[in-house]
């Protein structure tokens, strides 16, 4: 499903990513960590093909993205969903027409469209909100829109920034369980988060940057090698 083959990134003299090596097959849920500066983000721009490796090679599915045309960019972006730390939407506009400018820009016939967004409100819980305006929501409920948004064509494949940065403990928790809803519907979730302690709570496989290497790459992995056995949520 994701392939990244001895990928490095730069910037200028500055080296992001190190000849990262890793894969994730499809349905899996797969934590990013590692500190701010680590790499986190340029791997999300490589798989979004925001960037381009610097060399290496950066594979979904049968795609290599090097090698994909910039008319075709769209077709990998619809096979995406991304999820970030900022929950942006169209203020003056329901949750219904927020979704709606997402279907009209990914090109879904407008038929489909009441059809599609009521399937994807279910999914996250806010079937009652359809009409429903952004400032009439709390922040857990917009993140739950937001998840939603990204979930609206059914990509095979979740990119996450950061989704519980400033979220309450119930809330974050709530969000978590939402996500792992969406995994076991085998679309794969990649996770960037610097939060340990839903990590280490909800134990997933982990891959750990540092200074742009991956130095772990751990099955249901905790935030530290040697995780805080106090530093988890009691559910």
């Amino acid at each position: 499903m994701i392939r990244f083959k001895q990928v490095s990134k730069t910037y200028g003299e500055n080296l992001a990513l190190r000849q990262v090596n890793f894969e994730i097959k499809q349905g899996e849920f797969v934590y990013l960590i590692g500190p701010s500066g680590a790499g986190k983000s340029t791997i999300i721009k490589l798989l979004t093909r925001e960037e381009l490796a610097t060399s290496g090679q950066v594979i979904i599915g049968n795609t290599d993205l090097s090698k994909l045309k910039d008319q075709h960019v769209y077709k990998l972006r619809r096979q995406l969903g991304i999820v970030n730390q900022q929950d942006v939407f169209l203020e003056n506009r329901t949750v219904k027409e927020n979704y709606q400018a997402v279907l009209g820009a990914t090109g879904v016939a407008e038929t489909e469209w009441l059809a599609k967004i009521k399937r994807t409100l279910d999914l996250v819980g806010l079937a009652a909100y359809l009409d429903a305006y952004p400032r009439q929501l709390s922040v857990g409920q917009k993140k739950r829109v937001a998840i939603g948004r990204a979930m609206l064509n059914r990509p095979k494949i979740l990119l996450a920034d950061e989704p519980t940065a400033n979220l309450d403990p119930k809330t974050a928790i709530d969000i978590m369980r939402l996500f792992f809803r969406i995994n076991r519907q085998q679309t794969t979730v990649l996770m960037a988060t610097h939060d340990s302690t839903i990590v280490n709570t909800f134990m997933r496989r982990v891959l750990e940057l540092e200074e742009g290497k991956l130095i772990r790459d751990q099955a249901a992995g905790n935030y530290n090698v040697f995780g805080n056995p106090n530093d988890i949520y009691i559910l």
